[in-house]
């Protein structure tokens, strides 16, 4: 694969830093903030975001573009899955856009990764599938986001299954257990099943932190299952984060009935709206969710190097 070097900027300068200070971060955030203003959704992930503050993060890189002086780009890179090429996410301030800003850090991403990248592109907006073809890059994952009411619920009753009790997330004392079944549960996901005490502590140190809504399925006194329940309050949204079951308790019904659990929470809550992500080439799971009452509501693409 081959792509032409962006042309040059006068003022242009791409700094790459394996941690932000403090300072940083906050200008990165408000860039962020900025151009989700713009674009109606943010450009990095949750886990990005939190990947900005605490220092150095093994296998996360920082570039930070300015343009006289003034942060006007960043891109984050995260090199963590031993067998996936590196994964990358990028945002241009919106006054910034169309002066190939965007193809700048895409190039230095390249480089950086020798040419072997994942890039995503949120929401699968024009701009970001143009420079994806820009770069070289093809289209390798489709994630959607799908959303159904909450005023008027009508999930059924969860049936557990025989032997299984529901009870909420106890902090400090079921994370060890926790991030083992999570680890089991995801281990052919490149993101959700890498997820660390320090991933777990950084989610548990957010606002929207809450463990009456973080349920877990247990059977003989062990962690099967768990249902964690995300609420964004701006946007009165409920998310069905993440739901998952144990490899050997999988089959039984248990994942819809944490699912209806989580549901009805929220639902308890006053929120008028549920969403969750799903990769698109899941079909059961995207078939569950259908009859669920979940529709597409948008998507998120990832773009590969073909090497």
């Amino acid at each position: 694969m081959t792509t032409d070097a962006p042309l040059p900027s006068p003022g242009r300068e791409i700094e790459t830093l394996d941690a932000l200070t403090p300072e940083q971060a906050d200008a990165v955030l408000a860039l962020l903030g900025e151009a989700a203003g713009t674009d109606g959704r943010q450009a990095v992930s949750e886990q990005g975001r939190l990947q900005l503050r605490g220092g150095h993060r093994e296998g996360v890189r920082h570039f930070l573009l300015s343009v006289d002086g003034v942060l006007a780009g960043y891109a984050q890179l995260e090199d963590v899955d031993p067998v996936e090429a590196p994964a990358a996410e990028l945002v241009v301030a919106p006054s910034h856009r169309g002066r190939g800003h965007g193809r700048a850090l895409g190039a230095a991403l390249l480089a950086a990764t020798g040419k072997r990248l994942r890039v995503w592109a949120h929401g699968g907006m024009s701009a970001a599938r143009h420079l994806a073809q820009v770069l070289g890059l093809s289209l390798f994952r489709e994630l959607r986001q799908l959303r159904r009411p909450l005023d008027t619920i009508d999930v059924a009753e969860p049936t557990l299954p025989p032997g299984v009790t529901v009870r909420t997330f106890v902090p400090g004392q079921d994370d060890s257990a926790w991030l083992a079944v999570n680890r089991a549960a995801f281990a052919h996901h490149p993101e959700q099943g890498s997820l660390t005490q320090r991933d777990l502590d950084d989610r548990k140190s957010e606002p929207w932190f809450d463990p009456k809504g973080f349920f877990l399925a247990e059977r003989d006194g062990e962690i099967i299952g768990f249902h964690w329940t995300k609420v964004h309050a701006e946007d009165q949204l409920g998310e069905v984060y993440v739901v998952g079951i144990r490899p050997d308790a999988q089959g039984g019904g248990l994942g819809k009935a944490l699912t209806a659990i989580g549901l009805r929470h929220l639902a308890s809550l006053g929120l008028p709206t549920a969403m969750l992500y799903v990769d698109a080439d899941n079909l059961a799971a995207v078939s569950v969710y259908e009859r669920m009452g979940f529709a597409t509501h948008e998507v998120d693409l990832m773009y590969r190097t073909e090497s």
